[in-house]
């Protein structure tokens, strides 16, 4: 079965700026996450991929539009159902501000129970991207065999929902995984189970260094003090 490689959009203005930008249309990458995308194609030039698939969202269209340029015979598909989780009433408010809601605590401790007001559950988040990935793995490997490799752009809960699956883990635990802006995870799945190869590979230490709980975005570091940014964070 293929190897499938998760890529994080690159850092947005919404991230930056301490933002739940969930589906909202049109957010752009910062200047950093430009450098992000335009790093990328350096970053995957020994990967042989055979397909790209991204969400719908201009952040993630961005991230991969570097590796579009410099490979033009990889097609790149669009597929909803990695799209970012629908927050409903809690899209385009502030982290720090969203700290204070009372379902903050089921978001945190026991998000397979979380049901975003106006919006989706988290649930019915990990169910579509799951199913999107073993429909994508069954066509990769019709196509192009069970050795082939190939790639999703999508964003942060949606790929720790993905990788929560491969290692059979709970969702209420799924907290516990954090995937930085452009980092690459690397699932290679069989017919026995999945492999997780790779886990939010950015390449850059610079992250591990010691710095204030709070980045100035009013959202907490991820693990910090317990705390997962919500959306993946910056």
């Amino acid at each position: 079965m293929p190897t499938l490689l998760l890529v994080r959009h690159g850092r947005s203005t919404a991230n930056t700026s301490g933002l739940l930008a969930g589906r909202t249309p049109g957010v752009p990458l910062d200047d950093h996450g430009a450098a992000q995308a335009d790093a990328l194609p350096a970053r995957l030039a020994p990967v042989p991929l055979v397909a790209a698939v991204h969400s719908p969202l201009e952040r993630c269209r961005r991230t991969l539009g570097p590796l579009a340029r410099v490979r033009p015979e990889m097609p790149l598909y669009v597929e909803e159902r990695i799209n970012e989780c629908d927050y409903g009433d809690w899209t385009g408010r502030k982290l720090a501000e969203l700290n204070d809601e009372p379902l903050m605590a089921a978001v945190q401790q026991h998000p397979s129970a979380v049901a975003f007001p106006g919006g989706e559950t988290m649930r019915g988040m990990q169910a579509r991207a799951v199913e999107a990935v073993r429909d994508w793995n069954e066509r990769i490997e019709k196509e192009h065999g069970p050795d082939a490799t190939y790639l999703m752009c999508s964003h942060g809960d949606v790929i720790k929902a993905l990788v929560a699956d491969a290692l059979g883990m709970h969702l209420d635990l799924f907290q516990r995984v954090h995937v930085e802006p452009c980092s690459i995870t690397v699932i290679r799945y069989t017919p026995l189970r999945p492999f997780l190869l790779r886990l939010g590979d950015t390449g850059d230490l610079a992250s591990l260094a010691p710095r204030e709980t709070d980045a100035g975005d009013g959202a907490p570091r991820a693990g910090g003090d317990g705390t997962a940014a919500v959306g993946g964070g910056a």
